[in-house]
């Protein structure tokens, strides 16, 4: 059945949630009906991908995989401008998914057949909304109540078949969640890692800031939602009767309870924005020609900034930024900027060194950008691995005063 009825996202709560009438603050779709009507929308695709593979479509009933990318962030500021409604959090949260993929393992082909791939993954067009919420995402008690039901229906429908009417013949579906629509703030808040100023600084390893910064190159994933739920048993019970501060060197940074599993992952946006921030920050240093001073003091560093920001305005109009956004990124991180930057060094070396890094990281963009690198820009995806090396050694030689530990 795919007629999609929108339910109250508390159906299943109690009554009243803190300060927000409850029954006014979520709405959503039961999954497995949003699935549903979101696979019956590709109907014709996965027909025409069946054709395409020349696979009779009267033997492929069962077998089907597909693949759902799940998003999850906050909204920021939804407040009413003048309204009488209902008092709730001037936040939102929208939980969405995205069907990546349809396989079919078939019988006589080895492995699986693609016979449906979403081309605009990464639009807003291939994203279907599940749960609204008004809710602050650093809420954790709400969100969680709020997510909960969600958690639990995905959880019944990993281990369980669908079957559903595809092109006129009952077909079974096995359905794969993949959360790595989350940004940090969001991946720390379910997966029960501390917050971002936390001194374990990844979401994906179990790295100090410290030891991040004197390790660039050699890192790994080791972080897993598995690890996390068991971390959390163990700063809960406290089994060694440590002190608070072994134990959570033992839990690297998890304490909380993590109740939604995530694939931690870096979306192209925030790669731009960090990197962006680090930069603004090194080209400062060499304004002021740090790696000649030992301890330079506030004033100082204030009129580097000051500096900086004049040059920037005057040869890019860009115009200072409280806060690192996308736009500022984009235009700081291009080889003209580096030029104007390089016009306020004093030492044509070190404005080579600048040259260089900013060169090696336009190189290495595209490829965190694309949607499909391999496709879109093989080159530069082959020389990625030796331009982040490269990349790391001048860090970590000509920047040494910035990256020594």
């Amino acid at each position: 059945c795919c007629n999609v009825g929108i339910i109250n996202g508390l159906s299943g709560w109690s009554s009243s949630l803190d300060d927000a009438p409850a029954d006014t603050i979520t709405r959503r779709f039961r999954y497995d009906v949003a699935l549903v009507s979101a696979l019956k929308d590709l109907e014709e695709d996965i027909m025409e991908g069946l054709r395409d593979s020349e696979l009779d479509d009267s033997v492929c009933t069962s077998g089907f995989s597909v693949m759902i990318k799940e998003s999850c962030d906050g909204m920021g500021d939804v407040s009413e401008k003048h309204g009488g409604g209902p008092a709730v959090p001037e936040k939102a949260v929208r939980f969405s998914f995205t069907i990546m993929s349809v396989t079919l393992v078939t019988d006589d082909k080895e492995g699986e057949v693609t016979i449906f791939t979403e081309p605009k993954p990464n639009s807003e067009l291939s994203c279907k909304p599940l749960c609204l919420t008004f809710v602050d995402e650093s809420d954790h008690e709400t969100l969680t109540a709020v997510l909960a039901p969600i958690v639990a229906e995905r959880n019944a429908m990993k281990e369980s078949r669908l079957i559903l009417s595809i092109g006129g013949l009952p077909r079974s579906f096995r359905f794969h969640f993949r959360g790595t629509g989350y940004d940090e703030k969001m991946v720390r808040e379910m997966e029960g890692l501390e917050a971002s100023g936390s001194t374990y600084v990844c979401t994906l390893c179990d790295t100090t800031r410290s030891e991040a910064s004197k390790n660039m190159v050699l890192h790994s994933i080791t972080r897993s939602h598995e690890e996390n739920l068991e971390r959390y048993e163990i700063w809960r019970k406290n089994p060694y009767s440590e002190s608070v501060d072994e134990l959570r060197d033992r839990v690297k940074g998890v304490s909380a309870k993590p109740f939604m599993e995530t694939q931690a992952t870096l979306d192209a946006l925030h790669c731009d924005i960090g990197n962006a921030t680090e930069f603004y920050k090194i080209f400062q240093d060499e304004i002021g020609e740090v790696y000649t001073k030992v301890n330079p003091s506030r004033e100082e560093r204030r009129s580097w900034r000051a500096a900086l920001d004049k040059q920037l305005r005057k040869k890019l109009r860009l115009k200072p930024v409280m806060r690192m956004n996308g736009n500022y990124a984009r235009k700081l991180m291009t080889q003209e900027a580096a030029e104007a930057v390089c016009e306020l060094v004093p030492t044509e070396e070190r404005r080579e060194a600048l040259r260089e890094l900013m060169r090696l990281y336009l190189q290495m963009k595209p490829v965190w950008r694309a949607t499909c690198p391999a496709k879109e820009c093989p080159d530069q995806l082959c020389r990625y691995s030796f331009n982040s090396q490269r990349f790391a050694d001048l860090l970590s030689s000509t920047f040494k005063y910035r990256y020594n530990g």
